[in-house]
């Protein structure tokens, strides 16, 4: 449902939109003070991973709806528009603009195979000096080289290459263009070089087909794709002058809406569960943990994803015959000071570490075990996960000792504010802002209806705020840590076997 200031008010309004793996989020705001005055919301169709497809259109057809909710006042004063989407989906689109297959989805695992091919090909070392990052399962460059061995025909229609928030921002303003921070991602794009690194897409080419020519345009940070298109304008109740942003990954986004500063950092639980922070260097971890992205203003994102998150909760909620509010109350009712049985969250494989196979396990259970202490279990399964990316980054020379932010889905769990505070030792942040990647994709549109600068519109509007969690004095997150590290690894080692078996 939306919201909108009174008719009276004349100023400026800017878009941000979040077209997530669930759901495209339409969020409109002041362009001078930042004030949300409407949003709009619509579903995306659901996913089954390990195979995880969805076709681009449904994201158009969401994200048309969203817009349609807000109010005509609001859409009548929209200055720009910006899209942050969900990184590393590949979209293969026709001559005509039509895809040429679903889109294969960053939790899609199909393409484990290809990822491992493509590791011994070229080396970790030299992947990692190319591109930042040693693909996974969840790049875009493994999921191209799956469609090159399972549908040839396929890439032989192909005429444009995308990933899910080029693909709407072509919608928009039919320019073929990306951002430098969702390209680095991909696994074709040098981040500190800034241009595109194509050695692996040769090794997914067919005879005759060039991919370079088919990549979309790397736009600079605050420079517009272009405007909108003047037909897609009077569908969506939009002016022809609304301006159309580069737009960006879904985690660069967020830390836009943050206004995250070096030595902050990012705990996002969502779908996914993502650990993230802002560096002014970049970096390269050949041993694959930690994704050394670029972000959307011209420095870097160095980014520990796993595949499972908040749907962990959710899965074991549905056991215990209850909802995730209902988890959360029976966990908050279990004695943390005593808990010993642990979740090893692995329940769709795992992308960090690269288990692609491995599955969720429960160690510590007892005949006495209570649904309350299996509930904290879940939620710190999930955490410790998370933890476990903070010391990736770390160990990848990323400062991480600022303020702490917990964002996503989960955030809104007291379960999950208190326990991340309890394992982390120290306060932690909740911001105000409840869609922070859509705040970021406005951030970025008011950087391209007013020529202000990220941090000025940042500052104007004061992102970060929020409420602060404080850690217990008696609990001992550093022991519940260790404890799930042990089984971590012993899972990790069980795995390692078998594929060695």
């Amino acid at each position: 449902m939306s919201t909108t200031n009174s008719s009276q008010s004349p100023s400026r309004v800017v878009l941000g939109v979040d077209s997530s793996t669930q759901s495209t989020k339409v969020e409109a705001r002041d362009l001078a003070t930042g004030e949300v005055i409407g949003s709009g919301s619509a579903k995306h169709p659901p996913t089954t991973p390990p195979v995880s497809e969805q076709d681009p259109a449904a994201w158009w057809s969401a994200l048309v709806d969203a817009i349609s909710q807000l109010s005509d006042d609001v859409r009548e004063r929209v200055a720009a528009i910006s899209v942050a989407g969900q990184q590393h989906g590949l979209v293969l689109l026709d001559a005509d603009g039509n895809a040429v297959r679903p889109a294969k989805l960053w939790n899609d695992t199909t393409s484990a195979t290809q990822a491992d091919e493509l590791v011994e090909a070229f080396g970790r070392d030299e992947i990692a000096s190319m591109t930042g990052s040693v693909p996974g399962a969840s790049f875009t460059i493994t999921k191209l080289a799956w469609t090159l061995a399972n549908e040839p025909d396929a890439l032989r229609r192909t005429e444009r290459v995308m990933l899910p928030h080029d693909y709407l921002t072509w919608r928009l303003s039919g320019a073929h263009v990306t951002d430098r921070g969702d390209a680095s991602g991909t696994g074709w794009f040098d981040p500190a070089g800034g241009t595109y690194s194509t050695l692996m897409l040769e090794r997914c080419a067919l005879d005759g087909i060039d991919w370079s020519q088919r990549l979309p345009k790397v736009l600079d940070p605050g420079e517009a794709a272009g405007r909108i298109d003047a037909e897609i304008a009077s569908d969506l109740g939009l002016r022809e002058s609304v301006l159309v942003g580069p737009g960006t990954g879904d985690n660069m986004a967020g830390s836009l809406g943050l206004g995250l500063q070096p030595g902050d950092a990012v705990m996002s639980l969502g779908t996914s569960g993502v650990a993230y922070a802002v560096s002014p260097t970049p970096t390269v971890d050949s041993s694959g943990e930690v994704a050394g992205f670029a972000d959307a203003t011209g420095v870097f994102l160095p980014l520990v994803c796993t595949l499972n998150a908040t749907r962990v909760t959710d899965t074991i909620a549905r056991w215990l015959g209850t909802d995730a509010a209902g988890l959360s109350e029976l966990a908050e009712a279990a004695d943390y000071r005593s808990a010993s049985t642990v979740v090893v969250p692995y329940f769709s494989g795992e992308r960090t570490p690269n288990l692609p196979n491995a599955t969720g396990s429960i160690y510590g259970l007892r005949t006495d075990t209570t649904r309350e202490e299996l509930a904290l279990a879940a939620h710190d399964g999930v955490l410790c996960s998370q933890f476990q990316g903070l010391e990736s980054l770390r160990k990848a020379g990323v400062e991480v000792d600022g303020t702490l932010y917990l964002i996503g889905g989960g955030a809104r769990s007291a379960t999950y504010r208190q326990r991340c505070a309890d394992l982390w030792g120290r306060p932690i942040v909740v911001p105000d802002a409840d869609e922070t990647v859509a705040t970021g994709a406005a951030v970025q549109a008011a950087v391209i209806a007013s020529d202000d600068s990220f941090s000025e519109v940042q500052k104007r509007w004061v992102l970060g705020q929020g409420v602060t969690v404080e850690p217990r004095d008696d609990a001992d997150g550093a022991a519940t840590l260790e404890r799930y590290r042990t089984h971590a690894t012993r899972v990790a080692d069980f795995e390692q076997t078998n594929s060695e078996g």
